[in-house]
């Protein structure tokens, strides 16, 4: 079976489709480099949503820091491979304030407390995510969209188009939002072999109960969030001081679905830094952590190994 590698992006804008392609599978083969595989990358596409809500992408060519189009976090190598960080003072904060902010803002049925606090902080910090839950209307190239409907449906289409393949689905920030969104209301039956979820905010308050509650309305169930149908294993990588996936355990927020597939959490080291300032949320340190990397090549190896499996039986019949 064909494999084929499919990413979707976060939150903000971007640099071009072609050149953020392009650095995801930079930042992915620096990864495989430097786990001493060297082989090259499956098919890979890139699900790019930016240019929904945003006229023109950023520009890395662009030196003056006050154009509005300038792109400072371009993609860089890594200087160096950190690995053994577990920051446990602070892991220790994260889960005290996870468990708190559920006791506090989200009730058993999954509804929130103090709504109006979540949506502004929604509103200052998040607003490609305040968008998509409004469904807000957007207008680009004389056309106008229901944002969230827009942006569900270009996904869709990729993700159809590789129905039938063996899929490896990595998506980062927000992605992972439209990603779980779409396998579970829109694409159920579609089989994921491998999904990642890099830098996720699934696991903050608002977005489950966000999710909870289309559930609820779509599917008339008891709101409890799963592991989406189709999804064969799940695997979330999350830096403890990227503040995006604050709530960086999603193993115990997510429950088992019909395969027993959860998720499986990683607590990476994101290594991502330009002129001397780090950004532990970026994806091009994610993508080339030393735990990505090795479920990275336990997935191209399985390909290797059935083609020549298959090659094999082929040379039999000749």
């Amino acid at each position: 079976m064909s494999k084929v590698i499919i990413g979707i992006h976060g939150l903000g804008n971007k640099a071009s489709a072609k050149t953020l392609k392009t650095w995801w599978e930079k930042a992915m083969r620096e990864g495989l480099s430097n786990a001493g595989f060297n082989s090259r990358l499956p098919k890979f596409e890139l699900i790019y949503w930016a240019d929904i809500l945003y006229d023109e992408p950023l520009d890395e060519t662009i030196t003056d820091e006050r154009h509005p189009l300038f792109l400072k976090e371009k993609y860089v190598k890594g200087t160096k491979i950190i690995t053994g960080m577990q920051h446990p003072f602070r892991k220790k904060f994260l889960d005290w304030f996870d468990e708190a902010a559920d006791k506090i803002f989200l009730n058993e049925d999954m509804t929130l407390n103090y709504s109006f606090i979540s949506n502004k902080i929604i509103h200052k910090y998040f607003k490609d995510l305040e968008t998509y839950y409004e469904n807000g209307k957007i207008s680009s190239k004389g056309q106008t969209f229901l944002a969230r409907n827009e942006i569900r449906r270009r996904a869709i289409e990729i993700l159809k188009k590789y129905d039938g393949y063996d899929i490896f689905l990595v998506a980062h920030s927000m992605g992972s939002i439209i990603a779980f969104d779409v396998l579970t209301f829109n694409l159920p039956e579609l089989k994921i072999k491998t999904f990642a979820t890099i830098g996720s905010s699934l696991g903050i308050t608002v977005v489950r109960s966000k999710i909870a509650q289309e559930k609820k309305i779509v599917l008339n169930d008891n709101h409890k969030l799963k592991t989406p149908k189709g999804v064969q294993q799940w695997y979330n990588f999350s830096d403890l001081e990227d503040d995006v996936a604050i709530n960086y355990s999603l193993e115990k927020d997510f429950d088992e679905n019909e395969d027993g597939v959860k998720p499986v959490d990683f607590i990476v080291n994101n290594n991502y830094e330009i002129d001397n300032e780090k950004n532990p949320h970026k994806s091009f340190g994610y993508l080339r952590t030393p735990e990505f990397s090795n479920i990275l090549v336990e997935f191209i190896k399985k390909k290797r190994f059935r083609q020549k499996v298959k090659d094999f039986f082929s040379f039999l019949k000749e």
